[in-house]
């Protein structure tokens, strides 16, 4: 039924996020509420779901992330709570290349994806996520340098998340690094930071 909501954020919990529409505060679950700020005026993409214990909002920073939520939902066993936990534990740009690649073993580290769901999740999405992928393929391509993917590489290496490391990519991206271990550098000082 909704489409987005454009307002205030005027709460962040560790699950959800309180979204003030011209005076109304919309409860929306959140695979990533701790990325928005409580004051800022923000665009968040609803999926609105009816149950017979009630009506839940969910909400995403980009039509995207949404479109991965409702691709994630056709798989057999996997309901939003669920989904939402997987997108929560990784970026979706990381899924979704794991789901077109097939890699079982990868999404068994999601909370509550055990084998035969992960092979399910692959079974149905796999070759559905193709211009999800491509597209985001081509811009990482456009907008990161050689120097640039090594460091983001060697900080996976080093034990960080995919997930910390693209918070501070568009960040790295505005350096005026040459090399990559200037990147490495100043990405462990946004890293430590937090």
């Amino acid at each position: 039924m909704y489409e987005y909501f454009e307002g205030t954020i005027t709460k962040v919990a560790p699950s959800y996020l309180v979204v003030d529409v011209g005076g109304v505060g919309y409860k929306v679950y959140s695979p990533a509420p701790l990325s928005y700020q409580e004051g800022q005026t923000a665009r968040v993409y609803i999926e609105q779901i009816v149950r017979d214990t009630g009506i839940t909002l969910y909400g995403f920073a980009s039509q995207d992330d949404k479109e991965l939520f409702l691709k994630l939902l056709s798989v057999s066993g996997i309901g939003p709570k669920s989904a939402l936990a997987i997108m929560a534990a990784e970026d979706s740009n990381s899924l979704a290349g794991a789901i077109e690649r097939g890699e079982v073993t990868y999404l068994t580290r999601f909370p509550g994806v055990g084998k035969k769901t992960a092979s399910q999740i692959v079974l149905d999405l796999k070759g559905k996520l193709g211009d999800f992928v491509q597209k985001v393929d081509r811009q990482d391509k456009e907008e990161i340098t050689p120097a640039l993917n090594d460091a983001l590489l060697a900080l996976l290496a080093l034990g960080y998340t995919q997930k910390e490391v693209n918070r501070i990519t568009p960040k790295l991206e505005k350096q005026d690094a040459q090399t990559a271990e200037q990147y490495i550098k100043k990405g462990l000082a946004l890293l430590l930071k937090k």
